[in-house]
């Protein structure tokens, strides 16, 4: 796993000792991603929210609305499976992960089948979805998942999430990889497949508006396809980590209406052992009336995330601190 860095903590932390006592202050990683990606931006957004170092003014004051003595850093990471993984070494306090990925951890199927299963992650929130993306070709007269049988369609890399996720998609419309013409490619060579008429159909998952697929929608004629519990109840039934989603209308060129998928949460994890009280404070400030503003300034995703969405496929045990707070929020029975 990549050593972690964060310029941030370390700073902090050099900058308050000659203020406070180390014995006054607590210290919470959030496991992010690439610095380019979005945990990255998001994770600094809510390191901010929830610390509240010694010596600060209170939130009634005007100051940090955070855990008292807290200081939490976002780190740099490999993503989801990296961030699951430090938590589950000890290397981590908390992490992004996406929904699947941290179900598959939890139960030790999927992505992990033959890992030992990571039964202590629990779930702190979801925060934002990330939507499963259909595109076929106008031409290939595509207009549901049924009607890719015998086409030529892109799963992903073999190992990556989406590949699962796409396997689930086909079981659940009545097919399997045998009634397609599979190929196992990056979203952008798929694209680039498409464009040259040798590819009818990809899946991609992530946020949207998804670069290479913008970029191919204004070269291309191209169609996001339909992807809905009500069309295939089987998939949200059996897997629990999928919540329904809308690709809004003019997300890409061509594709004036609103569009039903399904999406994966990038959901905040921690481990079972984090204390009860700790979790509790975190989750409050998460969900803090500051910390709407700064998420709603802060990011372009940050508008995504809200207290009314923090449950949505959320498919492993939430901590007991984050279970308290839902439950006073009436969030949860």
């Amino acid at each position: 796993m990549r050593h972690y860095k964060s310029i941030f903590g370390a700073v902090l932390a050099v900058g308050l000792a000659t203020s406070a006592g180390a014995q006054d202050m607590s210290f919470f990683r959030i496991g992010t991603g690439g610095t380019a990606g979005t945990y990255y931006p998001i994770g600094g957004l809510l390191a901010n929210a929830i610390s509240n170092p010694p010596g600060s003014r209170s939130c009634e004051e005007g100051g940090s609305c955070g855990v008292p003595g807290l200081v939490a850093s976002a780190l740099s990471s490999n993503g989801s499976v990296a961030n699951i993984n430090g938590i589950a070494g000890g290397t981590l306090e908390s992490g992004f992960a996406q929904s699947d990925v941290a179900t598959w951890a939890y139960t030790g199927t999927g992505i992990w089948e033959g890992k030992p299963a990571v039964e202590n992650l629990r779930a702190i929130a979801n925060l934002y979805p990330e939507s499963i993306h259909l595109v076929a070709s106008a031409a290939s007269g595509i207009n549901s998942v049924a009607d890719l049988k015998g086409k030529r369609v892109s799963l992903d890399e073999p190992g990556s999430g989406t590949l699962v996720d796409a396997r689930v998609i086909l079981e659940g419309y009545g097919l399997s990889e045998t009634d397609i013409m599979p190929e196992y490619l990056k979203p952008d060579q798929a694209a680039d497949r498409m464009r040259d008429g040798a590819m009818d159909a990809f899946f991609f998952v992530g946020g949207y508006p998804a670069g290479a697929i913008a970029e191919l929608a204004s070269q291309h004629d191209v169609k996001l396809v339909s992807i809905s519990c009500e069309d295939a109840p089987t998939i949200c039934e059996k897997y629990t980590f999928f919540a329904s989603d809308t690709v809004p209308g003019g997300t890409y060129e061509g594709n004036p209406d609103d569009v039903k998928t399904l999406a994966v949460g990038a959901q905040w994890v921690t481990g079972a052992d984090q204390p009860e009280d700790l979790i509790y404070g975190i989750t409050k400030a998460l969900w803090n009336e500051n910390t709407r503003k700064q998420l709603d300034a802060g990011h372009a995703k940050g508008k995504s995330i809200t207290k009314e969405t923090a449950l949505n496929g959320v498919g492993i045990p939430l901590h007991p601190g984050a279970e308290k707070f839902y439950k006073e929020a009436g969030l949860l029975k």
